[in-house]
């Protein structure tokens, strides 16, 4: 079972919020009727804790709407600005390792209202080459991860393990040939350097058979993406294009890398996402 994290803290913030406006229009007025009525010093003698209950403010009441300010913190922070993720596989290997933490820039795609993700700001639009996070388009209550290869228009072509876009073969080269040992695919692959656009980074390749061969051509308002690792990854190729409004955000940082629960965090992968 899938949960939608975004979903959940929207409706923190709607209750929390809602009982943080009833408490001021009907219990707030109360409270400072009673504290003007007291001494200054049994105001001062009086904790804040004990103001809120005041005026017999419900218990209930005073605990929900407490919790509004850090949820609405997060909820904005988490909405507009920058969102966490962990990464689950390895799909974006060896650009992203299972258990990396990454920070997502929610600002370079548009300003989006949070759950239904419909841009009310434009900013700039996804790039060729940009590290995206989007809702997986078959069950948008998952998270994916992927490089952006086409952008609208584009046509992509992906035949004996060679990426070509709009005609144009995409440079890349041999870095290493590496042994089952070196690899967490467990398999030998080979590793390269690819530039797409202006970006340059590094990819997988097995020796096996390349899996989904075609070509495709990006629809309007749509996008095609694909793993770093590209033998090993479940992307466009399988099924299909990313619309606009899945688009979450642009990758951009690795803050920290945690194996498993029972291992030490660490920061050895820390630095920019390329």
């Amino acid at each position: 079972m899938s949960f939608d994290f975004e979903l959940i803290l929207a409706i923190a913030f709607f209750v929390t919020g809602v009982f943080w406006v009833y408490d001021r229009i009907v219990y707030r007025p109360k409270r400072k009727v009673v504290l003007a009525n007291m001494t200054p010093e049994a105001r001062k003698a009086i904790n804040k804790e004990a103001q809120q209950r005041l005026a017999e403010t419900p218990r209930f009441v005073v605990e929900v709407k407490s919790y509004f300010v850090i949820i609405a913190v997060i909820f904005g922070l988490r909405s507009f600005v920058v969102e966490p993720f962990q990464i689950p596989s390895g799909s974006m290997l060896p650009t992203l390792k299972i258990g990396d933490f990454i920070l997502v820039n929610k600002f370079d795609y548009g300003v989006r209202l949070p759950v239904l993700n419909t841009t009310i700001i434009p900013t700039t639009e996804p790039e060729r080459g940009d590290v995206v996070v989007f809702k997986y388009p078959l069950d948008p209550n998952l998270n994916y991860i992927k490089r952006l290869i086409g952008v609208p228009g584009d046509r992509i072509q992906y035949r004996n393990k060679q990426l070509t876009v709009n005609g144009e073969p995409v440079s890349k080269t041999l870095l290493a040939k590496l042994p089952v040992s070196l690899n967490p695919n467990q398999e030998p692959v080979e590793l390269f350097s690819e530039t797409l656009g202006d970006v340059q980074h590094e990819i997988y390749n097995s020796f096996r058979f390349t899996p989904h061969e075609g070509e495709w051509v990006v629809p309007e308002g749509q996008y095609f993406v694909m793993g770093d690792n590209r033998d090993n990854s479940a992307d466009s190729r399988f099924w299909g294009f990313v619309p606009d409004e899945n688009m979450k955000g642009r990758a951009f940082y690795v803050w920290l890398h945690w194996d498993d629960f029972f291992s030490i965090p660490s920061f050895k992968n820390n630095g920019l996402i390329e």
